[in-house]
């Protein structure tokens, strides 16, 4: 079964599809990751994009029942030099193929991924529609040239109701804006009481749950399509400890007064290095994100940097300077990736048990 790839700026490439013939449109972006291909396919994150992968060969491990990261992919296809048809691992439970079949992905294979990934990281990421070998190339580029993606991303991956991971610790409200199972996972392994809720929740919600902490999780798309979240954060801020990863760090700026901008190509991958200003040490992250905190529209607000990305000095990391809340851009939860930053949480575990020592000692000196 042939396919085409058909880029919004007329390129053409032709290679073998595989998964699911559903044919799709979608931002067209890459992954430097050398593992860690389900967890990419089922990363919230990746919601309305056509992955392209840089490694060579993907599929190899076949799939397996522990490395999702969310129940519904929210992909829009994935490229791929060369797919595993027959793979090879005590895990595995069925072909990358056969996976994306069943939940709907299509697939590309056998094209000039290299040429591709250049191409994105001269002119930067594009939209692009897979098709059959029939159809037309002039008519696709005027329909995506004229067509704009949607853009309610989060509201498309994030739960619809609040549900419970019950836990004998601190109480977490974990705000899902395309939450990674990883992050609900390293607070559950805290034995965290962890209620998950909406995007749109409200503040006044959130606090009748009377949380120890607040987890502002990642997600896809621009942040400030997420009008709503940026107003929660407003008003939630210094009232009880705040901890965000990737999409939540960005909301939080834009809470806080800061700025955000898209990247040309995004930072995807599970290699990125990212220094702490504060100790000068060095921690290799994992990422996928196309949006970035603007260093200069942090001066002037409450928001210190604390992270920056070595490969571009864009903003990595920020804390507020009055209250215990805390950000970071990339992954500490990795799934896929190194696991350098998952002390993280155990930052922000510290940070709920300061609060309650505080809260403690307040009440027994009334």
């Amino acid at each position: 079964m042939m396919r085409q790839l058909i880029l919004e700026d007329g390129t053409v490439f032709v290679g073998e599809g595989f998964g699911s013939e559903v044919e799709t449109t979608g931002e067209i972006v890459f992954t430097t990751g050398m593992t860690g291909y389900q967890e990419v396919l089922t990363d919230p994150s990746y919601c309305g994009q056509i992955v392209t992968f840089t490694y060579p060969l993907v599929g190899n491990y076949g799939i397996n029942l522990e490395d999702f990261e969310s129940i519904v992919p929210a992909v829009h296809g994935l490229i791929v030099k060369e797919y595993a048809e027959h793979p090879s691992n005590f895990r595995n439970k069925m072909s990358l193929d056969q996976y994306c079949k069943d939940k709907g992905i299509p697939g590309l294979a056998g094209i000039d991924t290299r040429m591709l990934t250049k191409k994105l990281r001269e002119v930067g990421t594009m939209k692009g529609k897979f098709c059959s070998m029939e159809a037309n190339v002039d008519e696709v580029v005027a329909e995506l040239t004229n067509t704009p993606l949607f853009t309610n991303h989060v509201e498309r991956v994030s739960t619809q109701k609040p549900y419970r991971s019950p836990g004998r610790g601190h109480r977490v409200v974990l705000v899902d804006f395309g939450m990674k199972h990883g992050i609900l996972r390293e607070l559950t392994n805290r034995k965290c009481d962890v209620t998950v809720v909406p995007y749109n929740i409200s503040a006044k919600e959130i606090f009748l749950l009377a949380p120890d902490g607040i987890m502002l999780s990642n997600g896809p798309g621009d942040p400030k399509d997420v009008q709503v979240a940026i107003e929660m954060i407003k008003e939630v801020v210094g009232k009880v400890p705040l901890f965000g990863i990737c999409l939540g760090h960005q909301l939080f700026a834009l809470a806080n007064g800061g700025d955000t901008s898209k990247l040309k190509f995004g930072h995807r991958g599970a290699n990125h290095p990212v220094k702490h200003l504060e100790t000068g040490k060095v921690a290799i992250t994992s990422q996928n994100h196309g949006y970035a905190v603007e260093m200069d529209s942090i001066e002037g607000t409450d928001l210190v940097v604390t992270h920056v990305a070595l490969n571009d000095g864009t903003v990595e990391g920020l804390k507020h300077k009055k209250y215990p809340a805390f950000t970071v851009q990339y992954h500490p939860e990795a799934s896929p990736g190194p696991e350098d930053a998952n002390y993280l949480f155990d930052e922000f575990m510290s940070m709920m048990e300061a609060q309650k020592r505080e809260g403690n000692l307040q009440c027994q000196n009334a």
